[in-house]
């Protein structure tokens, strides 16, 4: 009696994890490009509020910064030290409009690459807001938890659009 209820509790496990799996892998597969979209949004949105710690969160550790007239920053922790530093020359002023229009989303596997057109205002205290224009290129890499990371990017300046 004992080895019948112990079978049937196994089958019963057996067959709630077979249906459980079967389901999952009914489940359609997340889209890399609506992924990156969702990435590109929260990068927007936390320079919006320059909120540093979510700035540098989206960044892997090796990553590399490439800025015009500067050298290579490469690692999060100098990368986080450049934004941190600017950050702090700047009280006072605020983001007012962020625009990025990603284009030309690439994947292959766990690698993306992109670029767009950036219009961003900052806004000086007691001042007007100040148009800057540029253009951006980010390689991201999907790390082992599932998350886009920015790996390289890219600032230059642009003209107006």
């Amino acid at each position: 009696m004992l080895f019948a209820c112990r079978f049937c509790f196994l089958g019963f496990v057996a067959f709630f994890l077979a249906g459980h799996s079967s389901l999952r892998s009914l489940a359609p597969s997340p889209d890399p490009k609506e992924e990156i979209a969702a990435f590109n949004e929260k990068f927007i949105n936390a320079h919006l509020r320059m909120d540093n710690p979510a700035i540098i969160g989206m960044w892997a550790d090796d990553g590399v910064s490439l800025l015009p007239n500067m050298a290579p920053l490469v690692g999060k922790q100098a990368i986080a030290k450049f934004i941190n530093d600017i950050t702090a020359q700047m009280p006072g002023y605020k983001i007012v409009r962020e625009k990025i229009d990603f284009r030309d989303i690439q994947v292959s596997g766990d690698w993306a690459s992109e670029w767009g057109l950036e219009t961003q205002a900052l806004q000086p205290p007691k001042m007007d807001a100040m148009e800057g224009y540029g253009k951006i290129m980010f390689v991201l890499h999907k790390d082992s938890s599932g998350q886009w990371k920015i790996q390289q990017e890219m600032w230059n300046a642009a003209p107006k659009p």
